[in-house]
């Protein structure tokens, strides 16, 4: 790996009270001593580390000053990157960190690609690929609940589980070691047998506790996808304005205002809900509103839930019932709405068409049901609490991948060790659930994956 230094901006774009502009590698102070002018002339690297020093960023070729700073150098190895780290804070803005980052450029520095301070804390040995992923979760956490389960990755919970199970593999080899090594032992076989056995278990059963925490893990990360759905003018924008807590869906009384789909993200008791209003279900001729109409017909395949809106003024129309033929076999909650008005649609009719769903009366005029709404949100997705901290929640794809290749490795060496297969047979299953549970956390794992993996990142992280 080259150990060349790297620069980019390490805050966001836009204007801000502070921008700041890290570099990281072996001429990073020497770099900085170059551009910075402070009070006392006297060069960063003999300056006291760790601490803001104050001066300006000038530009070498002509002492023109660049803007007013602070910057600050940490010397290796006790850094992010476990290489010599220098930040420099400036006034935020576009201008200010852009100009300070062509400077840095212009003296020996390179612009770090997508990850790469993150990549070279993995590679230098700080973090390992779980904590590195981590990292980037803690950045695009929308919940505290999904940024809390990024810090316990990134404090190595699912880390040290993996190199537990990692260790219990270990175990299963050397006992398939000891079989090879006195082939006409017969107790040295039945004992190794046993043994294998009792890990594999253990392997075995670890690992299906992590995948039950997959699906949690999915939506406390990315969401819970959910549908609004219903015909034109049953409450569905009126729906998602009160879940949103704000007029983010035009609302009239005109069927088919909505034509589009509309997206957004809000935070219910720590879950986070990626709400879609949808266009009303019905026949029509107008040609946008038919697109829209399609699309979320679509839509209920993929999303996690429908929220189904039917209007308890009004008899259950063709309409309404094409609808409930679309979410029969769906994971979804049936909101009579308008129960403010005239009732002519109950609960024990609607129970007659979809009796294995859980059915509220609503008023999205008067706001009620909103309550009992996100509960049964709740409890259908999360049974009990979620402890957070005291749990290793898998929120990763890629890990959850691993451990379903890996789960299948140790299964079929269990299976083979009771049928009394040959050793070898045991000790290829056995050897891929090693390196199975390595790629998880980066030890096995090949280059272009870790490419793959950092190339998602931002450039300054």
């Amino acid at each position: 790996m080259d150990i060349d230094t790297i620069a980019a901006i390490a805050t966001a774009p836009g204007e801000a009270g502070i921008g700041i502009v890290r570099l990281s590698g072996r001429e990073a102070v020497n770099i900085a001593d170059k551009i910075f002018r402070g009070k006392k002339d006297i060069s960063l690297k003999n300056r006291e580390t760790r601490k803001l020093h104050y001066g300006h960023i000038i530009d070498p070729e002509n002492d023109k000053i660049i803007d007013e700073v602070l910057i600050v150098y940490m010397k290796a190895p006790y850094t992010y990157t476990t290489e010599d780290v220098v930040e420099i804070n400036c006034h935020g803005g576009i201008i200010s960190v852009r100009r300070i980052l062509e400077i840095v450029l212009n003296n020996g520095a390179r612009i770090a690609e997508e990850g790469e301070f993150t990549k070279r804390a993995f590679m230098n040995g700080r973090i390992d690929l779980t904590q590195a992923e981590a990292v980037m979760d803690l950045i695009s956490a929308k919940t505290d609940s999904s940024f809390d389960v990024s810090l316990n990755q990134l404090e190595g919970a699912l880390s040290k589980e993996v190199r537990v199970l990692r260790e219990s593999v270990l175990k299963m080899l050397a006992q398939i070691e000891a079989t090879i090594d006195f082939p006409d032992e017969d107790d040295v076989e039945e004992m190794a047998y046993e043994k294998m056995q009792e890990e594999g278990e253990f392997i075995f059963k670890t690992i299906e506790g992590l995948l039950s925490t997959a699906y949690s893990g999915k939506i406390i990360k990315e969401g819970l996808k959910t549908i609004i759905l219903g015909k034109p003018n049953v409450g569905k924008s009126s729906l998602m304005n009160a879940i949103l807590r704000e007029n983010r869906a035009i609302v009239t009384e005109i069927p088919g205002t909505t034509r589009d789909i509309i997206e957004e993200y809000v935070n219910l008791n720590g879950i986070p809900l990626r709400i879609v209003d949808t266009a009303g279900i019905r026949e029509t001729e107008d040609i946008v509103e038919k697109i829209g109409v399609d699309r979320a017909k679509e839509l209920v395949d993929k999303g996690d839930l429908a929220i189904v809106v039917f209007d308890a003024s009004e008899e259950l129309s063709d309409e309404d019932k094409n609808i409930i033929e679309l979410v029969k076999n769906k994971k979804s909650i049936i909101l009579l709405n308008k129960t403010d008005l005239e009732i002519k649609t109950s609960i024990e009719t609607l129970k007659d068409h979809l009796p294995n769903k859980t059915i509220l009366n609503t008023s999205m005029l008067k706001g009620e049901g909103l309550e009992k709404l996100e509960k049964t949100i709740k409890d259908m997705f999360f049974k009990g609490d979620v402890k957070i901290n005291d749990s290793i929640i898998i929120n990763n794809v890629r890990h959850k991948d691993l451990l379903l290749k890996a789960k299948k490795n140790i299964e079929e060496a269990l299976q083979s060790i009771e049928m009394n297969m040959p050793i070898d047979c045991i000790e290829v299953d056995v050897k891929e659930c090693y390196d199975n549970l390595g790629e998880i956390n980066g030890d096995t794992v090949g280059e272009d994956i870790i490419d793959r993996i950092f190339s998602d990142f931002c450039i300054g992280k």
